[in-house]
């Protein structure tokens, strides 16, 4: 992989997306087929995450893809208190059990993993090749990227519109992400985020929801995101996001 890397970044973040992708996909399916919620994608993400964090670590690039501590003042980002919000929207309508307990603990292990997964991938390896050439674009490209990246959840059974509404607010929270990770240089704040807001999927009561609230959730998701990354920029006064 290092050889891979070091003749283009690009190409090793577009490997890595495959590779996240597919194992996702078949692990999914493998664990339906058994009858047991993530009975295999649980331990194909710990091996992913432990596999990228060794790769990481052993190549000296900790700083470089964000897992180092924050650069920033608490007070200056709102207490990431935007980020809070953003991670209890699975919890507005009640709480209750959607899978056994053996189940639930597999869930939010899968959840957890694919927090810091997605967000080393996307706003890392993504980000950083692009960034190479132009840092609006990278922001772009790596934000939409990820929203899209959602559409795989109709291979594993989503309904349509459910899923269109996951890549609308996937691209907003991508790009909050993305600006974050470019203003305070750490991925902490987004990997820590983005886990909780899956994990806790795994005790939403969408049942006891009015029909609406998958919108009006959306809606919200995307509100917040944009909104708080337009007050990151004002408030970290560094001006536009401009070529590197």
């Amino acid at each position: 992989m290092r050889e891979i890397y070091e003749k283009s970044e690009l190409r090793f973040a577009l490997i890595w997306i495959g590779i996240y992708v597919v194992l996702m996909s078949i692990a999914d399916g493998v664990s339906e087929t058994i009858g047991t919620a993530k009975i295999v994608t649980a331990p194909v993400c710990a091996g992913l995450v432990l596999a990228m964090y060794l790769w990481i670590c052993g190549n000296g690039l900790k700083e470089k893809y964000g897992l180092c501590p924050f650069q920033g003042s608490a007070k200056q980002y709102l207490f990431f208190i935007p980020l809070v919000l953003l991670a209890s929207t699975n919890l507005w309508w009640g709480v209750r059990m959607n899978y056994s307990p053996a189940e639930t603990a597999l869930y939010v292990v899968s959840m957890l993993c694919v927090g810091f997964l997605e967000e080393v991938i996307f706003r890392g390896f993504l980000f950083k090749a692009l960034c190479r050439t132009s840092v609006k674009q990278a922001v772009v490209i790596s934000s939409v990227t990820f929203g899209i990246g959602h559409i795989v959840n109709l291979l594993n059974g989503r309904d349509i519109p459910e899923t269109i509404l996951q890549i609308c607010y996937a691209v907003a929270i991508g790009f909050l992400f993305t600006i974050l990770f470019f203003r305070g240089k750490s991925l902490w704040p987004c990997i820590l985020t983005h886990s909780a807001i899956n994990s806790l999927s795994a005790f939403a009561n969408d049942g006891g929801a009015p029909a609406w609230h998958g919108i009006a959730g959306s809606a919200f998701l995307c509100l917040v995101s944009l909104a708080y990354v337009w007050y990151i920029l004002r408030a970290t006064k560094k001006g536009q996001v401009s070529r590197e």
